[in-house]
């Protein structure tokens, strides 16, 4: 009896000794959390400004910045040597601070930053530095007017007042943006004109924007840009006119549908209009059309100076469409004219006022040569292939 006692009292005794060595209710043994880690340790703040102190040369369109490690950037200061601020902006996060306007050629400024560390100490930090003296200011002209509305071919092509020797950093300062996106690219023309087109043709109802942010940009050679430039327009109506030499016929259309079939008379024998893809550059009522301007003095042999009511240019070689009332006759019979596209007076006058800057204009079977497409803005004798690997 005491036997069977002791062996049960063994076995309560195992049982409340394992159930003993993980309690019920008690709470499991916790680890640091996340929470717990230990924090970095509070650090002074460190400014960068830029200019650095004792600048000098510095290019007045580059932006004057205060950067800030460490901490969150407080009062900014740019001043002239005139006392006048510059004006600049904070950036949202705190971490430094740029100026929004651009400085002036030649000139002394002052730049005074203060942050805040971590630590929880202000730092302070100042820079003094000077612009350049450009040895020569170039200013840009674009072929876009204002609020215009274009054609679906038009380059924009940028001409700058003087040879531009970096011309990465003139690429770099302008700027072609359009709704809806549109991708294109440069291509230069000597050292004074680059030229922006797209890949294909415009959409209609893009709405182009330009912009040649210039100033105080450093072009090579110690030039500089004079002036920044902003231009907005609008692609209108694609308009295309198709001359054919063999049938005498132009052929228009709009937004791909044909509107107006015309005679026409091209260049004769000897002056072969050149074929091709022409753009048009400009209209002009009442203008004179004179052979002495393309090397033909007007008693040589060939020679001409013929006052038109219409003209409306398309090459820098001294290809028109024009009215031309004395050649009616041959209108739609045959070419008799010095290479350009002769239209009777109505047809000429309905077609410029179609028109406008920018549409195409195709020369085919006129027995000429091909049209160069550095003649007058002729990018589209080019595939977009060619275009971008062409020589400079």
């Amino acid at each position: 009896m005491g036997v069977r006692l002791l062996v049960a009292a063994a076995v309560i005794g195992l049982t409340v000794a394992g159930c003993s060595s993980s309690p019920s209710g008690d709470p499991a043994p916790s680890t640091p959390s996340s929470a717990a880690k230990e924090q970095p340790a509070p650090k002074p703040a460190v400014l960068t400004l830029t200019p650095a102190k004792d600048a000098k040369d510095v290019a007045p369109g580059e932006p004057v910045s205060v950067t800030v490690a460490d901490g969150k950037v407080g009062d900014v200061k740019l001043t002239g040597a005139d006392g006048k601020v510059v004006a600049g902006k904070a950036r949202a996060d705190g971490s430094g601070w740029d100026s929004a306007e651009p400085l002036g050629y030649g000139k002394a400024y002052r730049l005074t930053a203060t942050a805040t560390g971590t630590d929880g100490k202000p730092v302070t930090s100042e820079s003094s530095f000077t612009t350049v003296k450009p040895a020569r200011q170039l200013g840009v002209s674009v072929n876009l007017v204002e609020g215009e509305t274009v054609g679906v071919g038009l380059p924009l092509i940028f001409t700058f007042t003087g040879s531009v020797a970096d011309k990465a950093a003139a690429e770099k300062a302008l700027k072609v943006t359009a709704e809806p996106a549109t991708e294109g690219a440069f291509r230069w023309s000597g050292d004074k004109q680059v030229t922006w087109r797209p890949k294909d043709y415009w959409k209609s109802g893009t709405k182009i924007k330009v912009e040649a942010a210039v100033y105080g940009k450093h072009l090579g050679k110690g030039s500089y840009g004079r002036e920044d430039k902003t231009i907005t327009g609008t692609v209108g109506d694609k308009l295309v006119a198709v001359a054919d030499g063999g049938t005498h016929q132009m052929t228009v259309t709009i937004n791909d549908k044909e509107v107006k079939t015309m005679p026409t008379s091209m260049g004769k024998p000897g002056h072969n209009t050149p074929q091709g893809t022409y753009t048009v550059m400009s209209e002009h009522t009442g203008y004179t059309m004179d052979s002495g301007t393309y090397g033909v003095p007007e008693d040589a042999p060939g020679g001409y100076r013929t006052f038109v009511q219409y003209a409306v240019r398309l090459s820098y070689s001294g290809i028109f469409y024009h009215s031309a009332p004395w050649s009616v006759r041959q209108q739609g019979r045959s070419n008799v004219s010095h290479g350009c596209l002769n239209l009777s007076t109505e047809n000429t006058k309905w077609l410029m006022d179609t028109s406008k800057k920018g549409d195409i204009v195709t020369v085919q079977n006129s027995g000429g040569p091909k049209l160069e497409p550095t003649d007058g803005w002729s990018v589209w004798q080019l595939t977009w292939e060619e275009w971008r690997t062409a020589a400079n």
